[in-house]
């Protein structure tokens, strides 16, 4: 439990400068008021005092990669939060989440590709007819998400767990792995790495 709350801290003081919280032999530094607000309001609503520990540091160590992309901080949580539980919802691994969408739209929710997609995800508009949501908005970004990782879900499923063609499925490449190489790089250089910090 220890060990959890000092990873906690550490994950913490990535995203800025700390004061009032030491660790071992750390010096006093700054921290980011609305940072913190906005990482205590993301896990208030969490019960099981483990669980919490990690959703923070998992949400303070994805703040810190994505700070460059969404710079307000509460609306980086929110979509962080966002993330995860449509990942956890589509037993997604939430990394890989945020490696399409940084591909895919570079963090912006209201993108609109060439061909029409939309949002986060790129999500198409004829889907929302297929399911009988006309009327969804898949400028939401948790509309989008929720489309976006059942779609992938249904892509890892149907390809029997091959991230590559489930990729190139996903994104409409079937035969060719320039899409999915580039969502591989993204995860190995840009999300993976901050789990295991």
């Amino acid at each position: 439990m220890i060990t959890a709350i000092k990873r906690t801290v550490a994950g913490v003081c990535l995203l800025g400068t700390c004061t009032a919280v030491h660790t071992d032999n750390s010096a006093a530094q700054s921290v980011d008021p609305a940072l913190v607000a906005a990482l205590k309001q993301a896990v208030e609503n969490v019960s099981d005092v483990p669980e919490q520990l990690d959703t923070m540091v998992w949400l303070a160590n994805m703040s810190q990669g994505l700070s460059t992309r969404v710079r307000d901080p509460f609306y980086r949580v929110h979509l962080l939060r966002m993330i995860h539980k449509e990942a956890a919802h589509a037993d997604l691994d939430p990394e890989l989440v945020l490696a399409v969408i940084q591909v895919e739209s570079r963090f912006d929710r209201f993108a609109v590709s060439p061909s029409g997609a939309r949002g986060l995800m790129q999500i198409m508009p004829f889907w929302k007819k297929e399911i009988g949501h006309p009327d969804d908005d898949l400028f939401n970004p948790r509309t989008n998400l929720r489309y976006g990782c059942a779609i992938l879900r249904y892509y890892l499923d149907q390809k029997r767990g091959r991230l590559s063609d489930a990729l190139a499925a996903y994104n409409g490449s079937i035969g060719r792995t320039e899409y999915a190489d580039r969502v591989s790089l993204a995860l190995r250089d840009r999300w993976q790495p901050l789990v295991t910090e």
